[in-house]
């Protein structure tokens, strides 16, 4: 029977302009210091059998170069009054379990383990102080249905962000650690998203995804920017088991609210390239590794950017 690849571009299209994050695990509208990686199995069709499924996710994010607006700053380019960051060292590990129930239904469960080290030197550029943060982060509960036209190729997911992590850590000096720095945003979140996938041909196919995060609430005086994220991948499948990826994504986000939030220094837009690979260990066992490039950033303010950035996992099917 002849494909009808009409589809191709007329459903992406509309999905693209219904809502312009995956979902990551920092609640932060800070554009700069969030994954921005698809690593969402389902919406890439790429994982489409029922039952329970494992994900330990990892990213290394190393903020380590000051920007403003779309270019690289210096520190003495940062007047007296702002805060100058020094770094944000950032390892993040996501444990998610999800169940699909059958082809139109899935849910998922993430629970994310933040490691951030962080420094500045504050507004007058001279009093150093350092933070270094390990818990748990805000959990996301997301819910997705596929069951919209025959092939299941087109979903839409709704969720919610939990305020489990804390938003009460310090610097070593004692002072309050930045509401953007924090494990948890304090708030709970809604999140929602729509996806595309289909095949380009023999041993291509590809998928689109477009998602948004917004708080429903301010927590003593804090609530985090609302972020969009848009992305777009292709795959080629002919090694079976070894499948290279490339993907495009971008990140929105307005900035922090409240006086508790840098309203100033926060939000923007990030665009990433992102090359990887997926391999398949066994019938159950898939493991994949990305590398992330920043190829346009427009941050407001001054903020911290990594130069690049590493998300590894590992998927296991019962």
């Amino acid at each position: 029977m002849k494909k009808n690849y009409s589809n191709l571009i007329i459903i992406p299209l509309v999905a693209l302009l219904c809502l312009t994050t995956l979902l990551t695990p920092s609640a932060s509208a800070c554009a700069a210091c969030s994954c921005t990686l698809n690593s969402d199995w389902e919406s890439q069709g790429y994982s489409t059998t029922h039952g329970f499924k494992l994900d330990l996710d990892y990213m290394f994010l190393d903020q380590t170069q000051l920007r403003s607006g779309t270019r690289k700053i210096s520190p003495s380019d940062v007047p007296v009054g702002q805060e100058l960051e020094g770094y944000t060292h950032n390892n993040i590990v996501t444990l998610g379990l999800s169940y699909v129930f059958n082809a139109d239904w899935g849910v998922a469960l993430l629970l994310p383990y933040i490691v951030r080290d962080h420094a500045t030197f504050g507004e007058d550029h001279h009093e150093y102080d350092t933070s270094s943060t390990s818990s748990i982060g805000d959990i996301s509960l997301i819910a997705r249905y596929q069951g919209f036209i025959p092939s299941h190729h087109l979903g839409v997911q709704l969720g919610i962000k939990l305020p489990t992590g804390s938003f009460t850590k310090t610097f070593r000096s004692g002072a309050p650690l930045d509401r953007g720095l924090q494990p948890g945003s304090g708030t709970t979140d809604l999140i929602a998203g729509i996806y595309y996938f289909d095949d380009l041909g023999k041993d291509w196919n590809w998928f689109a995804q477009a998602t948004v995060q917004t708080a429903f609430n301010y927590r003593s005086d804090y609530k985090p920017g609302t972020a969009e994220n848009l992305d777009a991948g292709i795959r080629y499948s002919h090694f079976k088991r070894v499948i290279p990826q490339l993907q495009i994504n971008t990140r929105t986000s307005s900035r922090d609210q409240g006086g508790e939030a840098d309203t100033e220094n926060s939000g923007g837009t990030v665009i990433n390239l992102s090359p990887g690979v997926t391999v398949e260990v066994t019938d159950k066992i898939a493991s994949f590794v990305f590398v992330q490039i920043p190829v346009y950033q427009n941050l407001n303010g001054y903020q911290l950017a990594p130069k690049w950035s590493l998300t590894a996992g590992i998927r296991v099917s019962f």
